[in-house]
C-alpha cells in the first residue's frame, strides 16, 4: 500500500482581490488529506464501489493524467480539514492522490512539486468546468507560503508561471515564494472553524455586485492588494507585529465588501487579545477565520469559548509527501 499526504490552506492575504489583479498570499498549515492506494479485484473508494463520475478530481487523474491501466484500486482518503470551510480540502486530496499514483506507478521517481501542482490545477478546473485558481494547488504542492498573482511580485522567488482556458477566456498566473525567516518559528496560526459552511463562488460574484453597484468598493479592494505587499515585506523580515497590524486591516477591509459574518467577526474579536492579528480567511461568509499568535493554547480557548473549533498549525508547513 502506497499513502500520501498533501496539506490544506490558509489565505493570509489578497481574498477578493486576487479576482480583480492583486496577489494572493497562502500558507500551507499541518493538517491535509492523506490517500492510501492499493490494488484490488475491484474499484473502492473508501470502502465502497468507485463510481467515476461521481468523483471528478479523482476520475481526471486515474484517466486523463496517468491514463492509468493497471489492476483496479482500493483508494482510502482521511481528511483532518474542516470541510467547505475554505481549506483547499479538493486540491490536497488532488495533489495526495497524484502523488500517490505515481508512487505506485513509479516507485523510484522523486516527487516533483510543480509538476504535482500543474496535475492537482487540471484535476480542479475539469472538475470546476475550466475555473480554478492556482493558488490551493500550488500551496498544497509545494508548502510554505506561496503567492500568486497576474504578475509576477517583488520580493518573491518565482516558481512557474501557469494558464488555464477559461469560459470567460485565457487566465494566467505566476506563482511564487516567500521564505519564512526561522526565527519565526515561535509563531503559530489558530484557524477558527465557524461551523458554517462557505461557498467561494457565490461569495466571489457578491463581491463583484457590490463593486458593480458601488464603483467605489473598488478603492477596499486595492487597499487588500497594498496590504497584501507590506504583509509580505513584514513576513519577509520577520516582523511579527507587523504581519499581525496587517492582517487585522485586512480584515477590516473584506468587512467592508461585506463577506464577513457575525460568527466570523466574534471568533476574530475573540482572538485579537491573545494573537498579534486576526482576520477572516477565504471567500468569507463562514468557513473560517485565522489568528497569528505566539500563545496558540490561550488563543485557541479563547476562539472555543466564542463557539468556533480550533485548529493549530505551524506558519506554513511542508508540501505533498509520501507518508
Amino acid at each position: 500500500m502506497i499513502s500520501a499526504f498533501a496539506p490544506g490552506k490558509c489565505i493570509l492575504f489578497g481574498e477578493h482581490a486576487v479576482v480583480f489583479g492583486h496577489p494572493a498570499v497562502a500558507v500551507a498549515v499541518d493538517h491535509g488529506v492523506t490517500v492510501s492506494v492499493s490494488e484490488s479485484k475491484d474499484w473502492v473508494l473508501e470502502g465502497k464501489p468507485f463510481l467515476k463520475d461521481r468523483h471528478p478530481h479523482i476520475s481526471h487523474i486515474l484517466e486523463n493524467v496517468f491514463q492509468y491501466d493497471g489492476a483496479p484500486l482500493c483508494i482510502d482518503i482521511e481528511s483532518s480539514l474542516f470541510s467547505a470551510a475554505g481549506m483547499g480540502s479538493s486540491a490536497a486530496l488532488s495533489n495526495a492522490l497524484a502523488a500517490a499514483i505515481q508512487c505506485h506507478l513509479t516507485p523510484d521517481e522523486p516527487l516533483d512539486g510543480v509538476k504535482l501542482a500543474r496535475i492537482a490545477h487540471s484535476a480542479e478546473a475539469s472538475a470546476q468546468k475550466g475555473r480554478a485558481s492556482p493558488t490551493d494547488t500550488a500551496t498544497s504542492a509545494l508548502g510554505g507560503c506561496i503567492v500568486v498573482s497576474d504578475t509576477r511580485v517583488d520580493g518573491t522567488r518565482h516558481i512557474f508561471d501557469t494558464e488555464l482556458d477559461t469560459p470567460e477566456g485565457k487566465r494566467h498566473w505566476s506563482v511564487s515564494a516567500v521564505d519564512i525567516p526561522e526565527d519565526l518559528e515561535q509563531s503559530w496560526l489558530v484557524i477558527g472553524y465557524t461551523g458554517e459552511g462557505s461557498s467561494t463562488g457565490s461569495m466571489v460574484a457578491k463581491v463583484a455586485d457590490l463593486v458593480s453597484k458601488n464603483p467605489e468598493k473598488m478603492g477596499d479592494l486595492e487597499s487588500i492588494g497594498k496590504i497584501t505587499k507590506a504583509g509580505l515585506t513584514a513576513l519577509s523580515a520577520g516582523n511579527l507585529e507587523a504581519l499581525g497590524m496587517a492582517m487585522d486591516a485586512c480584515h477590516h477591509k473584506l468587512q467592508s465588501l461585506e463577506v464577513s459574518s457575525n460568527k466570523l467577526d466574534m471568533l476574530v474579536l475573540a482572538a485579537r487579545p491573545h494573537s498579534l492579528g486576526a482576520k477572516l480567511t477565504g471567500a468569507g461568509g463562514g468557513g473560517c477565520m485565522v489568528a497569528l499568535t505566539t500563545d496558540p493554547k490561550r488563543t485557541s480557548e479563547a476562539i472555543e469559548v466564542a463557539g468556533g473549533i480550533p485548529m493549530i498549525s505551524k506558519l506554513g508547513s511542508e508540501g505533498v509527501r509520501i507518508s
